[in-house]
Formats: C-alpha cells, sequence, structure tokens
C-alpha cells in the first residue's frame, strides 16, 4: 500500500509499504480520509515530542475514519463495509487503571503515530475491534475524523462536569479549542467566551459555537464584561502558553473548575496556589479521553451541528508534504486540514 512516512526531521516521503496484517481480533480498514493533528507538525518539524523521540521511520496521523475491508476470525462488533470511527489508542484492557475506566492512562497503550507505532497516513491501517465505532448514516467520514479531536473536548468539559447553564471561558482557539466549544454547545452549553492571538481563530469561532471572543492582551477587562465581574464556572485552557495558564485562576470564580488541555513548553508553570485554596478551584489535567467516542456521536447523530467550517484544507496523500507546510506556515488562515489517501 501507499503511505506517507516520516523518514527522519523535515524528510517525509511516499512510498509502498506492506500492508498489515490482521490478528483474529483485529479489521483491516481502508482509510477515507485523515486529520492533520498538531501532534503530527511537532513530529514533522523536530523529530520528538517531550519523551517520544522518532528513532526509526514512522507513519503519522491518527484522526481517521474508513471502510471495514477484512475482518479477524473472532470479530463479530464490525463488518465488511461498515464505516468506522477509529479510536487510536489500543490499551491493555488488563492494568488497574484500563479496570477503573480511566484507560486513557493505562502505561502500556499503543497509541497510533507515536513513535514506535504507525499511524493512518496510509490507504489501509489496522485495529483492534473494540476500537471501532460505526458511523451512522447521518455522519460522514470527515466527522468520523474530527471525532478524535472533538473528544478531547468532551473529555475536558466532562471532566468539568459541566452544566448548561454555566459560563465557559476557552483560551486557544486552535482546532482543540474550536472543536472543545462544539462540544459544549452539543452538551447544552449556552455561554461559551474564548480568547486567541489569531483574529481568523477568533472570527472562525464567533461564527460558530462562541457567544463572544477577544484578544488575550484584553481578557481581563472582557471578562469582568462577560461575568458581570464573577468570574467563569468553567476555564478551558488549550493554547498551552504559560501567561494564559498563570492566569486562569484569577479569571475563575470561587468554586470553579480549571481544565488544563493545553502543554506549555516548559515543565513548570507559575500558578497562585493562594487563588486555588481560596476559592476551592478545581483543577484537573486533561489526557486524551477516555470513553467518549459512544457518547459523542450519539451527540452528534441528534444534535447536528455544522464542522464542516472546521476544514480549511484538504489534500490528498500524495500532496502530504504541501498539507504539512500550510499548516506550519498559514497559521492565519488554516485550522483542520484533512488529508485523503485516494484523492480528495
Amino acid at each position: 500500500m501507499k503511505a506517507a512516512v516520516l523518514m527522519e526531521k523535515k524528510q517525509i516521503v511516499i512510498k509502498d509499504v506492506p500492508t498489515p496484517q490482521i490478528a483474529k481480533d483485529e479489521v483491516l480498514i481502508e482509510v477515507a480520509c485523515i486529520g492533520v493533528c498538531g501532534s503530527d507538525v511537532h513530529y514533522y518539524e523536530h523529530g520528538r515530542i517531550g519523551r517520544y523521540i522518532v528513532e526509526s521511520p514512522i507513519i503519522l496521523g491518527h484522526e481517521v475514519a474508513g471502510t471495514v475491508v477484512a475482518t479477524g476470525d473472532q470479530v463479530s462488533k464490525v463488518k465488511v463495509g461498515d464505516r468506522v470511527a477509529i479510536e487510536p489508542g489500543v490499551t491493555c484492557g488488563r492494568c488497574d487503571y484500563c479496570k477503573q475506566g480511566r484507560y486513557n492512562l493505562c502505561p502500556d497503550v499503543e497509541f497510533m503515530a507515536t513513535p514506535p507505532y504507525d499511524g493512518a497516513w496510509a490507504e489501509y491501517v489496522k485495529c483492534r475491534e473494540d476500537f471501532l465505532f460505526v458511523l451512522p448514516d447521518e455522519l460522514t467520514f470527515e466527522e468520523g475524523a474530527l471525532l478524535e479531536p472533538l473528544s478531547v473536548g468532551v473529555h475536558a468539559l466532562l471532566r468539568a462536569d459541566v452544566k448548561p447553564y454555566d459560563k465557559v471561558l476557552i483560551t486557544g482557539l486552535g482546532p482543540i479549542g474550536q472543536l472543545a466549544a462544539a462540544a459544549g454547545r452539543l452538551l447544552g452549553v449556552h455561554e461559551i467566551y474564548g480568547s486567541d492571538v489569531v483574529d481568523f481563530r477568533r472570527q472562525l469561532g464567533k461564527n460558530q459555537f462562541f457567544q463572544d471572543v477577544c484578544d488575550p492582551s484584553n481578557l481581563a477587562d472582557k471578562a469582568a464584561e462577560w461575568t458581570g465581574g464573577q468570574g467563569f464556572d468553567v476555564i478551558i485552557e488549550s493554547s498551552g502558553n504559560d501567561k494564559a495558564i498563570s492566569s486562569t485562576p484569577s479569571l475563575v470564580k470561587k468554586g470553579g473548575k480549571i481544565v488544563l488541555i493545553g502543554l506549555s513548553s516548559n515543565s513548570q508553570v507559575s500558578l497562585n496556589t493562594n487563588e486555588i485554596v481560596d476559592g476551592e478551584i478545581d483543577l484537573h489535567g486533561v489526557f486524551r479521553y477516555a470513553n467518549t467516542y459512544p457518547k459523542t456521536l450519539t451527540l452528534l447523530k441528534h444534535n447536528r451541528i455544522d464542522m464542516d467550517p472546521f476544514i480549511t484544507h484538504r489534500y490528498s496523500l500524495d500532496h502530504i508534504q504541501d498539507a504539512l507546510h500550510t499548516a506550519i506556515e498559514q497559521k492565519d488562515n488554516s485550522m483542520k486540514i484533512m488529508i485523503y489517501p485516494k484523492g480528495c
């Protein structure tokens, strides 16, 4: 099959590689489309993310949907011809975290496109059947692929036990921040506000799921205006910017909740612990997601929202280099980039 292989930092090659061979409990999927994630771009540019280092050629891409073309002998959940979304982190199912339902913390997870495991920038990919979810007829392949980043937003909001009447602030309006707002709408939240330094992102957000948006330089004043000086019930921080992270305790109301998604380039960021303690503020970290795909599929099926505006660019697999350069160089007019192995 044809695949886009990252040979080393900033060197990606389209080449023929063996089609994956499936085990008894696995399924072979013909890839319809795959989103480009920020982690893919980071591996391409830098060859590593924290402790995960590209030490040998790897296929990137983990936001994926496609069609089942073959099944192992023990597969019963899906059949050939089914349209499916793939949850890309296959866990052991045996450790304490898996048994507690927090399998996103499994130490033995095999996550697509995270070294040393290959991803889905290819014509075919395999997956264990219990990490496949059949797409309802109402949903497109693109929506199936977007289930992955959308699940991050759903997981973040569920961590905060968000209520429809909460005032929610999202800082950082890249794909994760935008889709966290989409998740908020799916969960019935009416007042969602956002901040970002990029005007394109602010305008896209305001045209979609945000009540209002602002530049971070004006956030303190706007927050007071939006909340009547009370602060937000929930803050979702998705930028990873040190200043944005540090500002969250001063923007959330007493008894409120802060959820950190974005990873800072620094391992230590200053937070005013006095504000957190005095205000009895709940602080949550988010690592990917767990148990979100079925919930999100149900929400999308019964609460139709338009996610197509988030897909700003489409490329065939043969033009993956152009797609990556767009992601790196055109942050002022790109959001989610989608790749199509069979052409677009």
